[in-house]
């Protein structure tokens, strides 16, 4: 079967988007990354269709704890969010990959949304929180329970910071419990799954579609949700009961 659907009038052309893959692996570069291998099946059909993307292991940098976007102004002697945060805001998509430990997220990924939590409070020119008109995804790997579970977090923390998240914004890949192959390795039957490989490719589409649709809009309509206007006594035909 062709990989075009029967509908022409479909624009596969995502030229002029960007996408940032925060790879949370618990694995210093260039260590092999199961979790970096199903990323690279988001990746690869995204730059198919123009998307120039990037890739990038948070643990390679050397990111301060800390609920602001430079903690080197905050005591820390030294922090790489800056730069990476740069990265972020350059995107018009965000995909945060994930291995599983102890059921949940890697303590990176928790790093790494702390520090976007960071960034929360700043604000777009239309007056909106900075992530608004980006779209993100989440992709997770490992050899025991807990995909849901560490997709509804990172999906979760990412709208509430002002992220869009499509339909089926998440994908993963769960090797037999406890020790065995992981998703690279011979045999594991990981790059083969094909629920995996559908729902990987799915939510790649769905990123793309939402990114693009944001993009051509000016992303999501400044009415109701500018923090400065709130801030200035606008309240967007809210009442409060106890002052009628």
């Amino acid at each position: 079967m062709s990989d075009r659907n029967d509908d022409v009038s479909i624009d596969l052309d995502f030229t002029g988007l960007t996408a940032l893959f925060l790879n949370c692996t618990l694995k210093p570069s260039p260590a092999l990354s199961h979790t970096e291998g199903l990323i690279g099946i988001a990746r690869g059909i995204m730059e198919k269709h123009g998307v120039r993307t990037r890739l990038v292991r948070p643990v390679d940098h050397d990111l301060a704890p800390g609920v602001y976007p430079d903690m080197t102004e905050h005591g820390a002697t030294h922090d790489d969010w800056p730069n990476l945060l740069r990265h972020v805001m350059e995107a018009d998509i965000l995909v945060l990959g994930t291995p599983i430990w102890l059921g949940d997220k890697s303590s990176v990924c928790t790093r790494v949304i702390e520090r976007l939590y960071a960034a929360s409070g700043l604000l777009n020119d239309a007056g909106q929180y900075a992530y608004y008109g980006r779209v993100g995804g989440c992709l997770v790997t490992g050899n025991e329970d807990g995909a849901k579970h560490c997709a509804m977090n990172v999906l979760y923390s990412l709208q509430h910071l002002g992220y869009a998240i499509p339909p089926q914004a998440d994908a993963c890949w769960l090797g037999e419990a406890g020790p065995g192959p992981s998703y690279l390795d011979a045999g594991s039957g990981g790059p083969e799954n094909d629920f995996t490989n559908r729902n990987t490719t799915f939510m790649t589409w769905n990123l793309m579609h939402l990114a693009r649709l944001l993009k051509q809009h000016g992303g999501i309509p400044a009415h109701g949700n500018q923090r400065r206007v709130w801030d200035a006594g606008c309240r967007f035909d809210f009442e409060n009961p106890e002052y009628r």
